[in-house]
């Protein structure tokens, strides 16, 4: 008599993965609708409000927009990473180091329109590439763990821009005490409030995605990553590879940082991340190693970010938000991992 049971295999469809997490998002929202009734709110009637708040307007749309340009980036950064079977878990301190090095190029740099624009984009690069060049090193050259490093470099670049925002490049006697000057230096706008750093963000997305999928360079930086002793064997450079995919990665996400100073903010500021170096973690999971799945994980993010704020406009703490978001977040995770499982016949 044939029994079941439960095999888990290498990949999954796409249905299956999108019909997991949808049941999962679904499954995520009737516990947190059912924990808001106990407490006296009307689960319903908060649904509606964030559906036609994010998406019922032209407002609530390039809000969306606006938060999915830095996750993109960032959830890009930690993908490429991962294609070499690295973890960037800095992306939040190069998103820094990006924004800070930009900024001084927007601030101090003798560059006026466009010309402005191209520096702050090379300088926003390249802070994020150097920021992660001492872990890359340490990781190819003597094997250190580079979840450290990246972690501990991103309070580094955190309290550095802190400071020179509240004291070096502060603003003197002007409206923000605690941000510089305003960059004059701007991306113009092609819808409402959202800025050309969009199509770009998506643009960098789908390339990284065709690089990795038809060039030589792709399938080797692929090989190391899911088979090293393969790839050794084979005479792949591996190290190399390693240092230029991690350098990659952190240009990325220091371009993400000059988005958000030259489209968004306009001016550098402690706290201008909004932990989207994090967040991009969670956008990376989510895509579960796919360039182009960057896209539609940071959109999914980016609504679930939304709708937090919106909540919050509704009574509802930060805390409870907070643990509404994370139960999304944990289930869909768990809806992924499921989607790779199957009921098998067992004929022995």
């Amino acid at each position: 008599m044939a029994d079941f049971r439960l095999q888990r295999l290498p990949s999954t469809t796409p249905a299956a993965a999108l019909g997991a997490r949808i049941l999962a998002i679904a499954l995520a929202l009737v516990i947190a609708g059912v924990i808001l009734a106990f407490v006296g709110k009307n689960p319903l009637a908060l649904g509606l409000q964030v559906v036609t708040s994010s998406l019922g307007s032209s407002f609530g749309l390039e809000d969306l927009g606006l938060l999915v340009i830095p996750l993109i980036l960032t959830g890009l950064s930690v993908t490429v990473a991962q294609q070499i079977g690295a973890w960037n878990i800095g992306a939040e301190g190069q998103f820094y180091a990006g924004a800070f090095a930009a900024s001084a190029v927007g601030l101090f740099a003798p560059l006026s329109g466009g010309w402005s624009l191209v520096g702050m984009g090379v300088a926003g690069a390249f802070g994020g590439l150097v920021w992660i060049l001492i872990p890359a090193l340490a990781r190819a050259y003597a094997n250190v763990n580079e979840l450290i490093t990246t972690l501990l470099l991103n309070f580094v670049a955190i309290l550095l821009v802190y400071y020179v925002s509240t004291d070096a490049w502060r603003e003197r006697g002007g409206v923000a005490n605690s941000a510089t000057p305003r960059i004059k230096a701007e991306i113009p706008e092609f819808w409402g409030l959202v800025h050309w750093g969009l199509p770009i963000a998506v643009l960098l997305a789908l390339a990284m995605a065709g690089l990795l999928a038809f060039t030589r360079w792709g399938y080797e930086v692929r090989l190391i990553g899911s088979n090293p002793a393969a790839g050794k064997y084979l005479g792949i450079a591996a190290r190399r590879h390693l240092i230029t995919v991690m350098l990659i990665s952190g240009a990325i996400a220091g371009l993400a940082g000059m988005l958000e100073i030259a489209g968004t903010v306009h001016r550098l500021q402690g706290g201008i991340s909004n932990n989207y170096g994090y967040l991009g973690i969670m956008v990376a999971v989510l895509a579960r190693g796919s360039s182009i799945g960057v896209i539609f994980a940071a959109a999914l993010m980016a609504f679930i970010l939304n709708s937090g704020i919106i909540l919050q406009t509704q009574g509802l703490t930060t805390s409870t938000v907070l643990a509404i978001t994370g139960l999304i977040l944990f289930l869909t995770a768990i809806g992924d991992e499921l989607s790779h499982y199957r009921v098998v016949r067992d004929k022995s």
